[in-house]
Formats: structure tokens, C-alpha cells, sequence
């Protein structure tokens, strides 16, 4: 299979989003008759924003001219430390290759897209979150799972 890897920019922010909530209904089981107008606006809201900015790489994965995938990197600063001393991060997310699509290098291609956009940027600290069914996608990528890390437990009540 032929795939071409290109980003996205704000010219395709209505299919950024179509992507983006088929990701979250996917991932986060969201029923389809649950309402989901506010995250869809929250998130055209952030596209707007960090692709306008430079913070966000965005891009779809194309098969004869059909999406059949899309990727995001959010570029971001920390502190520079010894293992990081430019201070710059990349977080990939939202790695998705649609069902029919899958086990065919697709979600590699657009991974090795992204890290690449991050390295030529000068960004060398590049992280995700993985499901356990792209745990050996990202392995064979050469990512490692990371340790001493904690998340604060989501406490809106």
C-alpha cells in the first residue's frame, strides 16, 4: 500500500476535527447519541489556536488520495536539564490509523513522520501514551516505556 504522509494545517480544521472525534469516540468508548458539542468545540478551539502558533504539527495519512489516518505533535518547553538541555518536548498523540486500515505500517509511517518533523526542529525528548496494541508499533520505533511517572488522579467532583 502506497502512503503519503501530509500535514494539516487550519485550511483543514473541519477534517482535523471529523479525525479528531472519531479518535475520542474510539478511544474513550463515547457512545454516538451522547452529545459531544462541547469537546468538539474545545478542541476546534485548540486547533485553532496551536496550529496558528507553531505549537502543533498536525497530519493525515493518505492512500490513493483517502485519509486513512492522522497523527499530532504537540511542541512544547520545559525547564533544560541535563538529559534535555534545550528545554524543547514533542508529545505525540492522537495516532490513528482507521480499523480496515490497521497492521499495514501506517501508524509507523506517521509516527516516523512526526519524529522527524520533531528532530528537524532540534527536539530530541519525544513521549507518548500508548494503548496496549500499539505498545510493539512504538517499541519497534524505538521508544521506551518510561518510569517514575505519576498522574494526579482526576478529582472534579
Amino acid at each position: 500500500m502506497n502512503i503519503e504522509i501530509k500535514q494539516a494545517d487550519l485550511s483543514n480544521i473541519d477534517t482535523l476535527i471529523e479525525w479528531r472525534m472519531e479518535v475520542l469516540h474510539e478511544v474513550f468508548s463515547i457512545p454516538n447519541e451522547q452529545n459531544t458539542d462541547d469537546l468538539r468545540n474545545a478542541n476546534f478551539n485548540y486547533y485553532n489556536t496551536v496550529l496558528n502558533n507553531g505549537r502543533h504539527i498536525s497530519c493525515f495519512a493518505l492512500s490513493n488520495n483517502k485519509i486513512v489516518g492522522c497523527g499530532d505533535m504537540c511542541l512544547y518547553s520545559e525547564m533544560p536539564s541535563p538529559d534535555n538541555p534545550t528545554g524543547q518536548c514533542a508529545y505525540l498523540m492522537n495516532i490513528y490509523t482507521r480499523a480496515e486500515f490497521r497492521k499495514q505500517g501506517i501508524g509507523g509511517k506517521i509516527v516516523s513522520w512526526l519524529i522527524k518533523k520533531a528532530k528537524n526542529k532540534g527536539i530530541t525528548k519525544i513521549y507518548l501514551e500508548t494503548s496496549e496494541n500499539g505498545r510493539s508499533m512504538y517499541e519497534k520505533l524505538g521508544f521506551l516505556p518510561m518510569v517514575d511517572y505519576m498522574i494526579l488522579k482526576n478529582t472534579n467532583k
